[in-house]
């Protein structure tokens, strides 16, 4: 394994157990969430250079225009649970309760 994959699989994991272990605001989840897409890009733009394959250059752009919309998305959930519950705290958002 090259030092390349090594640092791409390592952000990946260290990115997943920042979302598993740090779950008090929902930006810091969203935050998360985004440096994985970021380390997923890295890894799906550098994986056509290493293979000479021309086919899956499209894969990054194409992951790049769901993280813009996932990106959206959270953002839009953050302002909206701020307004509601007045704080981003994920303790606050409880799917049980009415």
């Amino acid at each position: 394994m090259s030092l390349l994959h090594l640092s791409f699989y390592s952000t990946f994991a260290l990115s997943g157990l920042g979302l598993a272990f740090h779950r008090t605001h929902l930006i810091s989840a969203l935050l998360c969430l985004e440096s994985m897409m970021l380390s997923m890009y890295v890894a799906l733009s550098s994986w056509p250079i290493e293979n000479q394959a021309a086919t899956f250059t499209l894969m990054p752009v194409l992951m790049l225009a769901f993280s813009a919309c996932e990106a959206g998305i959270g953002l839009a959930m953050l302002v909206a649970s701020t307004r509601t519950h007045g704080s981003d705290h994920l303790h606050n958002l409880n799917l049980l309760q009415c």
